[in-house]
């Protein structure tokens, strides 16, 4: 049958196109629906590539503001920012890695279909996009992914009151910009407007900027952005907003019950993503559902026989699923593996690693102290800070620190936490040092090249032991 598939995966993001590509490399013969005219999904066609691409050319922008610090002459003065070139660069980035995608399917003879998707029930799906096809699948992926979380309250007219799709399409920087929400989306916007030159405050509901880290971390990121300039409201809760032809006012009430009035030219929600299942019939095949979300088993497979869903649409086995690409393609490799007959092992979300790509850097793994405390370890910790070391005073990127929590029983390491320079690349020997099961001695006498910002991690583990050598 021309129809008939081993897989159909529904959605291209980064847990689709992945479970689909590693399918096929498994001997399955696979389709991927897909609504939109580009692979991707959200973290390359909005998310994770578009802000880092700003993010780049943000850093860029910093670095030639203060270029007489590096002895480099500007003759032409100042240097200004043209939002046109930083698009067309950030687009040329995006396309060249969908084109990717596409050879990829084409070399692994993937069936890519455009249109909407709906579960039929008995291995059907069907797909919209002008007439109406229906494809035969043994078994079904549903990796639909998650669109920006609305406010009740707050409308988005994507002209004042923005959502972060909106954002990274920005031709002009707003004067001011206020953001709702301080988690990586929120405190990456930060850093890319105020770079550019806008004057940002962030308001956030919960007491701490990047509420899931380690609470070292947070502090030292609400520090570096006053530093800054860039203000933070924490504890703070929006009554209201309206905007106008120039300016978005909220109405902001903080946690001791106090109002103030804040007027920016643009207001950005940045509160979280929603899970993409409406229109997609799951409800109605009986699929199990909590708010929107797609339950699931540690194997991924739903309430419904062969069904199976991956990466942000879905919730696990009651606890907080990590709305991540990495996680997302992880599962989806998982998920192929297991349809092929291989022998799979549940993923360890306390290994799974979180980026968050602000000035200064994040980069996390594993339990933070208060968690490890909850959970009754004996906990021990060691920090050290980047501006020690002669790398970070060449790069003249000297805010932050390492932290270590350590289990002081058995002396394995429980948790990495780093904000500071190259923080989201460092975090993977962090990784591996959980994976492995690492003590913190073996990470101690780990020789760490010199002069290195990874220095950073091998002094830290020494001051778990009260042993580190340059403080």
């Amino acid at each position: 049958m021309p129809n008939a598939y081993d897989v159909v995966v529904i959605g291209a993001g980064t847990g689709g196109y992945v479970a689909a590509i590693r399918a096929a490399q498994l001997g399955k013969r696979v389709a991927v629906v897909e609504k939109q005219q580009s692979l991707g999904g959200t973290c390359l066609i909005w998310g994770c590539i578009p802000t880092k691409a700003l993010l780049e050319h943000a850093h860029a922008f910093e670095m030639f503001q203060h270029a007489s610090d590096w002895g480099v002459a500007l003759p032409s003065g100042v240097p200004a920012l043209d939002m046109r070139l930083v698009h067309a660069r950030k687009d040329k980035i995006i396309a060249g890695l969908t084109k990717g995608i596409d050879f990829l399917f084409k070399k692994h003879t993937i069936t890519r279909i455009r249109g909407t998707a709906r579960l039929a029930g008995q291995g059907r799906v069907d797909v919209f996009e002008g007439e109406k096809q229906t494809l035969d699948a043994t078994e079904i992926i549903v990796a639909t992914g998650s669109s920006p979380r609305r406010v009740p309250g707050i409308e988005i007219d994507h002209t004042r009151i923005l959502t972060s799709d909106d954002a990274i399409h920005l031709t002009e920087i707003p004067t001011s910009l206020a953001i709702l929400g301080a988690g990586a989306v929120g405190v990456e916007f930060a850093s890319i407007f105020s770079r550019f030159g806008s004057e940002v405050t962030v308001v956030e509901l919960l007491p701490s900027l990047t509420p899931g880290e380690d609470e070292a971390v947070s502090s030292e990121l609400e520090k570096a952005f006053r530093k800054q300039g860039i203000r933070s409201l924490t504890g703070a809760k929006v009554v209201s907003v309206s905007s106008d032809a120039a300016h978005v006012t909220m109405q902001v009430e903080g946690s001791d019950g106090k109002s103030q009035e804040l007027v920016a030219d643009a207001l950005l929600v940045a509160t979280g993503r929603s899970p993409v299942t409406h229109g997609l019939g799951a409800e109605a095949l009986g699929i199990q559902m909590d708010r929107g979300y797609i339950q699931v088993d540690a194997m991924y497979r739903t309430s419904v026989p062969n069904i199976s869903a991956i990466g942000d649409v879905i919730t696990l086995e009651g606890r907080e699923h990590p709305q991540l690409a990495h996680v997302s393609s992880a599962e989806g490799t998982l998920v192929a593996e297991r349809l092929a007959g291989q022998d799979v092992r549940p993923l360890n979300y306390d290994h799974v690693p979180s980026c968050t790509y602000c000035d200064p850097e994040i980069g996390s793994v594993g339990l933070t102290e208060a968690e490890a405390r909850r959970r009754g370890f004996d906990v021990k910790v060691g920090s050290f800070p980047f501006g020690v070391l002669g790398r970070a005073k060449m790069a003249g990127e000297t805010v932050g620190f390492v932290k270590i929590v350590a289990d002081g029983k058995y002396d394995e390491v429980l948790g990495v936490h780093m904000i500071g320079p190259r923080s989201t690349e460092l975090i993977a020997e962090a990784v591996m040092a959980l994976r492995l099961e690492c003590t913190v001695e073996e990470l101690m006498r780990t020789i760490h090249a010199h002069p290195t910002f990874s220095e950073a991690v091998g002094e830290a583990a020494h001051a778990v032991h009260g042993a580190a050598i340059h403080l």
